[in-house]
């Protein structure tokens, strides 16, 4: 599903999800363990794969490359619960939620 040069990633291939409410359905169904371990094997790759997407025009991108487009978006939607909170939800926040109508796509 990956470049090549990413198959080292394909392990988090569940990660690879094109829009933001299922990347954040993903989160919240995930444990911290699972996600520290994805965010653990991204993030040293991350700007080596940002770069690798940046050789592409975005109308244009190959399917295993917009896979890793999508599993950069996932790492930035684990970023916060791994880096500050310790937990996939928003601290103090209860049952509010807040759904995406728009967002950005290739």
């Amino acid at each position: 599903m990956l470049p090549v040069e990413f198959a080292d990633l394909e392990p988090f291939t569940e990660w690879c999800l094109p829009s933001e409410p299922q990347r954040y359905a993903k989160r919240l169904a995930s444990s911290m363990v699972e996600m520290k371990a994805f965010y653990d094997a991204i993030t040293p790759r991350a700007e080596e794969a940002l770069a690798f997407c940046d050789k592409f025009p975005l109308s244009e991108l190959p399917d295993d490359v917009e896979n890793l487009m999508h599993l950069l978006y996932s790492m930035i939607m684990v970023s916060f619960p791994v880096e500050c909170w310790k937990q996939p939800r928003v601290p103090d926040s209860g049952a509010s939620t807040l759904n995406c109508v728009s967002e950005p796509a290739p």
